[in-house]
């Protein structure tokens, strides 16, 4: 397949590493543009794509080429993560504010790339190409700012501010941290808050210590933890947004843990 060893040599003329531009990367890659075998480059487009749905069908359908459906991790891991970083691929440029879990996240070509692709095999391709290389650290430093805006900001009770990543559930997190903590918890302490990006955002490890907690086990722990010390109550509480309250199985593994 031609076009896959073309899309391997731009992957790695754009500075990508070797991993970033194997062939399921390729294939990715030319998904994105929406370039099938037959097509010349200049018809490169920009259109956003889910990973089942948008890139692996568009590789099925039109290089033959089936991955289970358990692949799409694969996809997100080692293919459009990398992309993201190398500012190949917009995530989530539709709506910036999805959560990372979202259902609805989809990928699509940068502008910049998708400028530098149409002239490849053309005179223009080498002084496009530069320039792209040129200014890609300085893209990469206004995306990461970008998205530094959508997150949400939490602050502890010594002023401290931490930012938990876009979505519904991490909403309820800040609201359990910044309204539910000073009214119902007599302003406890905060021993531990997850976020759906970063499973331990925040950790007091002498605090839990202190009570026992093995802070080893970060999966078992839920969503948030707060201490009062003047009732000596634990708060051991869940952030639901959609999966229902603490089960009584759940409640039975909280107790035991």
């Amino acid at each position: 397949m031609i076009k896959v060893a073309e899309a391997q040599e731009i992957l790695k003329a754009l500075g990508l590493p070797p991993a970033q531009y194997n062939e399921m990367a390729a294939l990715t890659f030319l998904a994105v543009c929406d370039i099938k075998e037959k097509d010349k480059w200049i018809k490169v487009t920009r259109q956003s794509l889910g990973v089942t749905k948008g890139i692996m069908t568009f590789i099925n359908h039109n290089y033959g080429k089936s991955y289970a459906p358990n692949t799409r991790e694969t996809f997100r891991r080692q293919v459009l993560h990398q992309f993201v970083q190398a500012r190949v691929i917009d995530y989530n440029p539709d709506n910036p504010s999805l959560p990372v879990n979202s259902p609805r996240t989809h990928y699509a070509l940068t502008n910049e790339v998708l400028e530098v692709v149409k002239t490849y095999k053309t005179r223009n391709w080498k002084k496009a190409l530069k320039n792209f290389i040129d200014t890609v650290g300085k893209l990469s430093e206004v995306y990461l700012k970008e998205r530094e805006l959508i997150l949400i900001p939490v602050v502890l009770q010594n002023g401290e501010i931490l930012k938990l990543s876009a979505g519904k559930h991490n909403e309820v997190q800040a609201a359990i941290v910044e309204q539910f903590a000073p009214r119902f918890a007599n302003g406890g302490m905060l021993l531990y808050l997850g976020d759906t990006a970063k499973k331990d955002l925040f950790v007091d490890e002498k605090g839990l210590n202190d009570l026992g907690i093995p802070i080893d086990q970060h999966s078992k722990l839920p969503d948030v933890i707060i201490y009062d010390n003047k009732r000596k109550w634990l708060f051991l509480i869940e952030a639901v947004t959609s999966h229902g309250p603490v089960s009584p199985k759940r409640l039975l593994e909280l107790e035991k843990f």
